[in-house]
């Protein structure tokens, strides 16, 4: 993170330039600055929780205790990902009461012009910007550079977007996939179904395949209560990290975890003929892979009765950049002040 505060940056950079983007999500946002050439001169992470609303959080980053809020920033464009649904104008986040407007953002802090986008739409104008260290292959297919690709994300909820080629570029296509409803594709998940069915109402593809999802999971199969982050813990570090979750249950969760989303990650690569590739991105999945077989992920993708013989061209890709979502509203500020 850069320590400057914004009162140096704006000296040091041509102030008619100077661009902010943000992501926003239920668990965490991150804001940066960055000038002409798309350079990040200030960033900075916060839990999102611990901020009413997100104007009182953004005061935080762009005061720096220098004086820098209301109506006194050089900031020329900004662009928010917003996980949650959002006509580009105003916007409310899924998992957290705040409530944006862009028109409000821009009149309280002198920015010429704003927008709002989905968390995942931003994400996949990230892809162009990931650098190939932050992209590891699970199946390397056939990529076929002409061909529709596909954004998936579990973290606090689950992202959807499509990117379409378009005139040499792609037009994101953004959704709320995610919501979907949850399809069993074996016993057990028919059983974790009709549990989570009794619990909750409607079922979504949601409710299983995110972080919350995995400890909905976990205790399916008879564990306690438990947060995902000691679930994770127990699946990356064993009894060696005096795990708070038990490391055999944990391990059986993640199991079942990743042949959904393999299964669902499949399902919309089939619904998109996804040839271009498809990209896991999202907390959960960065963070465990060091740690695990992803080979049931894998299958559960391919296994697609009558169609199984088109999955394995399709390229699969996870993406261990956790500032994706945050390149990508940065490009689009960039495309405004443009």
């Amino acid at each position: 993170m850069n320590s400057s505060p914004p009162a140096e940056i704006f000296k040091a950079c041509d102030a008619r330039n100077i661009i902010l983007g943000g992501d926003l999500g239920g668990t965490k946002t991150l804001l940066a600055l960055a000038d002409a050439n798309g350079r990040i001169v200030r960033s900075q992470r916060y839990a999102s929780a611990d901020y009413a609303n997100f104007t009182e959080l953004l005061d935080d980053f762009l005061a720096g205790g220098t004086g820098l809020a209301s109506g006194e920033s050089s900031i020329t464009s900004a662009c928010f990902g917003i996980a949650g649904p959002t006509d580009g104008q105003t916007a409310r986040l899924t998992y957290l009461p705040w409530q944006l407007s862009a028109t409000d953002l821009s009149r309280r802090y002198g920015i010429a012009r704003t927008t709002l986008v989905n968390d995942f739409a931003a994400a996949a104008h990230g892809l162009a910007r990931v650098s190939p260290e932050h992209l590891v292959a699970l199946q390397t297919g056939i990529p076929d550079a002409a061909a529709p690709r596909l954004i998936i994300g579990a973290g606090t909820g689950l992202g959807v977007a499509g990117l379409l080629p378009e005139n040499g570029k792609f037009r994101v296509v953004p959704g709320e996939g995610g919501h979907f409803g949850f399809a069993p594709q074996t016993s057990e998940q028919g059983e974790l179904w009709r549990w989570l069915l009794a619990e909750r109402g409607r079922v979504t593809t949601e409710d299983i395949v995110s972080g919350p999802g995995l400890a909905r999971i976990y205790q399916f199969l008879g564990g306690e209560p438990t947060m995902s982050e000691a679930i994770g813990e127990a699946i990356c570090y064993g009894d060696n990290g005096n795990a708070r979750a038990d490391v055999s249950l944990a391990n059986s969760a993640l199991q079942l975890w990743l042949t959904c989303l393999g299964a669902f990650a499949g399902d919309l690569a089939l619904h998109w003929l996804a040839r271009g590739g498809v990209y896991l991105a999202g907390g959960v999945i960065a963070r465990l892979l060091p740690h695990i077989d992803h080979t049931p992920l894998v299958a559960a993708f391919r296994a697609k009765r009558e169609h199984a013989g088109l999955m394995p061209a399709m390229p699969l890709y996870v993406v261990t950049d956790q500032e994706l979502g945050l390149r990508g509203a940065l490009a689009l500020a960039a495309e405004l002040r443009d």
